[in-house]
């Protein structure tokens, strides 16, 4: 059953985030993200740009209580709901340009999970990661791939095209693999090829997904913040139902299934 618009407007973006999006999209690919990195026995890792913190939490389910984590984040909001989640986990708000980081403060595993492409100055961001890594750490990033090779949101990104004209999914906007890798190495890390990862997502309340991902789309959108408040709401409601019927062919029983790939790029020290 589709969630009411009066109650999903009545939550915070962040606490909407971790209901709908978190468990479905993010996680999966958290998995495989902390995968890479291979943390084991007592090491350390720090979660930049943490969000409400799924890699956090499921490093902390790994580890239990022998390893120490740690997730910072800009946003008070996100960290508000992380805290609330996972309340053992050292929850810190920052800038990943400035990461707040003792300088005798080290970690064995550094990840950042869909956070690159939203940073201001990708290459302090990275050298903050490398500056706080043990001698024999690894950071792990994690860029969604290009609009263009997904083809849901290459469907929703069309229909917002329609009403907002050209537009850019900043989501989607670190898509080139191989500048994750040049930055790993112009932070001083060794880099190896960047890995494509695609997973099947199934998010069982699609017009939530239509209306969150509208939401993200105009917020985006020079034109949308541009429109008297009138002019939104219409517009708004017209990209959520048109998004609604675009997503059709991807319905498997009620539940929205579909791919979507990310990169992921391991630097080692």
């Amino acid at each position: 059953m589709a969630t009411s618009p009066s109650t999903l407007f009545s939550a915070s973006l962040p606490e909407l985030y971790e209901r709908f999006l978190v468990g479905s999209l993010f996680r999966p690919f958290a998995q495989v993200l902390l995968d890479r990195i291979a943390l084991a026995g007592d090491e350390r890792l720090l979660d930049v740009a943490c969000g409400t913190g799924i890699v956090a939490r499921l490093a902390h389910e790994r580890l239990g209580q022998s390893g120490r984590i740690v997730g910072i984040d800009a946003s008070p909001g996100m960290l508000a709901v992380a805290r609330a989640a996972a309340p053992a986990i050292d929850w810190r708000q920052g800038d990943a340009a400035k990461l707040p980081v003792a300088a005798d403060e080290t970690f064995d595993g550094v990840a950042c999970h869909q956070g690159l492409q939203f940073f201001a100055d990708q290459s302090a961001a990275v050298r903050e990661m490398r500056r706080v890594l043990s001698p024999r750490g690894r950071v792990a990033l994690a860029t969604w791939r290009p609009v263009a090779e997904i083809p849901l949101f290459h469907d929703l990104h069309r229909v917002a095209e329609r009403h907002l004209g050209p537009l850019t999914d900043q989501r989607h906007s670190f898509g080139d693999a191989g500048v994750m890798t040049r930055l790993l190495a112009d932070a001083g890390l060794t880099a190896g090829t960047p890995e494509i990862v695609t997973q099947t997502i199934r998010i069982d309340d699609g017009p939530t997904f239509a209306r969150l991902n509208t939401m993200a789309i105009l917020g985006m959108s020079a034109a949308a913040k541009a429109m008297p408040d009138d002019e939104r709401g219409r517009v708004t409601s017209e990209i959520v139902a048109e998004s609604i019927t675009a997503m059709q062919p991807y319905l498997d029983g009620g539940a929205l299934v579909f791919e979507t790939r990310s990169n992921i790029a391991i630097g080692h020290a």
